[in-house]
């Protein structure tokens, strides 16, 4: 690599904001474009006006450019294959080849194969017809998980509390098509109770490293109620699982689950991330990820304290350091981020709201990461359901938390919705239900 490295991050939302903001703080000064990014990303990186599903176009901008290595934000690019189209003109790329991608692109390839390694999972049942699934649900114990088996934007998973909420999903999904191809087959799965966290991992396709524990809050309103979202906030590192445990859990999952893809020729390189239930029972794998999470890498990259780069670039080539082999990217202290949705998500949300408050001066910890964000008028204003992730990052979970609360009152827009309880629980130790 002679001169400085350039980097594309694919994708637009605020989990690329953050990588994109990682890899410009890099000590090495890449030059980093994102595709399509945001216009809330401009001061960091250089926006390509390329769709991160449009492969050809970015393999045709990658072919032109020869970027030293290619970041896949969002899920629909790996399942689309775009790290295969990119190998085939050897570009680097931190992200899953389409037939690793299953892991996350096929609930009921995932479940299989964490059956077939005896790794700790919910017991499970696949309906492929409505009628299967709703034979399946007659016998049920409730509350129970109804998930789609393909990609559904944070959208494809209901925990049902009795039958009839069930039978809706299972009529919205298989029989009036809500979800497309991705709810045609369905993983029903038993409902586990606990505390949940996120494990990231960063992997080569043999040696891994781990990110801090993160922890995610997916329901829309305080207390943990309302619908799935994708996710309305995150704080790291999580309560539980300590540095020790997560080790430990890595190392019962994510050995065995990469050397039976080595056994299928597949090299896994990119990021593994697994949400996890600790139950009284023990941990259990409740899914896997192929890519960051968002909102989980808005906390987890502001903590880092080596340049991620490097590590990137490794796992990418096939040769993260063996030294490094089960220990963790090196970190400190703890972030909180809110995510400021738009009026009607996780629903129909309503764009065209002016966001104001972006240019506040922000003390050091503090970031704002664009999402839904589009420019009209030269004014940015929302343009998707999750509009921005406000992270602060502290000595302690507590002060990261007051900081990101302060920050979130910086800023306004016509309907803006957040939760007032990111990180509440787990800084006072009561658990989450």
């Amino acid at each position: 690599m002679t001169g400085h490295p350039k980097v594309l991050v694919v994708g637009s939302g605020g989990r690329e904001h953050a990588l994109v903001g990682a890899l410009h703080d890099s000590p090495e000064h890449p030059a980093v474009f994102a595709a399509p990014g945001n216009p809330g990303m401009e001061a960091e990186a250089t926006c390509v006006p390329i769709r991160a599903t449009d492969l050809a176009a970015l393999t045709a901008w990658a072919g032109r450019e020869k970027p030293d290595l290619v970041v896949i934000g969002p899920d629909s690019a790996v399942a689309m294959g775009l790290a295969d189209a990119l190998a085939k003109i050897s570009v680097p790329a931190l992200g899953p080849v389409r037939a690793a991608g299953r892991l996350e692109s096929s609930k009921s390839f995932a479940k299989q194969l964490m059956q077939e390694l005896n790794l700790p999972t919910a017991p499970y049942r696949v309906a492929h017809s409505a009628a299967e699934a709703k034979r399946i649900l007659a016998g049920a114990t409730y509350p129970i998980v109804l998930k789609a088996d393909g990609l559904a934007a944070g959208k494809g998973v209901v925990v049902a509390e009795r039958e009839r909420e069930a039978l809706e999903t299972v009529g919205a999904w298989m029989e009036r098509g809500g979800l497309g191809e991705s709810g045609r087959i369905l993983v029903i799965e038993d409902f586990l109770r606990g505390e949940e966290a996120s494990l990231l991992v960063l992997t080569d396709g043999k040696q891994w490293m781990l990110f801090p524990p993160a922890r995610d809050h997916k329901r829309a309103y305080d207390g943990d109620t309302g619908p799935n979202t994708g996710g309305m906030g995150a704080c790291a590192p999580a309560r539980v699982p300590s540095a020790e445990e997560a080790v430990a859990i890595a190392r019962r999952i994510v050995d065995p689950l990469l050397a039976a893809l080595r056994g299928r020729r597949i090299e896994y390189r990119g990021i593994l991330y697994f949400g996890l239930m600790l139950t009284s029972s023990g941990p259990m794998v409740l899914e896997i990820n192929a890519r960051f999470g968002d909102p989980e890498a808005q906390a987890v990259l502001p903590l880092l304290e080596e340049d991620p780069l490097p590590l990137f670039l490794s796992a990418a080539g096939g040769s993260l350091p063996p030294d490094r082999h089960g220990s963790f990217v090196r970190h400190a202290g703890a972030a909180v981020c809110v995510v400021l949705a738009a009026p009607g998500y996780p629903g129909e949300p309503r764009t065209g709201q002016v966001i104001e408050g972006l240019n506040h001066a922000r003390p050091h910890g503090i970031r704002f990461y664009c999402a839904g964000v589009e420019r009209r008028a030269g004014r940015l204003v929302t343009g998707g359901g999750r509009v921005l992730g406000v992270t602060a990052r502290a000595e302690t979970l507590e002060r990261a938390r007051e900081a990101a609360y302060e920050a979130v009152s910086w800023i306004r827009f016509d309907g803006m919705q957040y939760r007032r309880d990111i990180a509440a629980a787990l800084q006072s130790g009561r658990p989450i239900p």
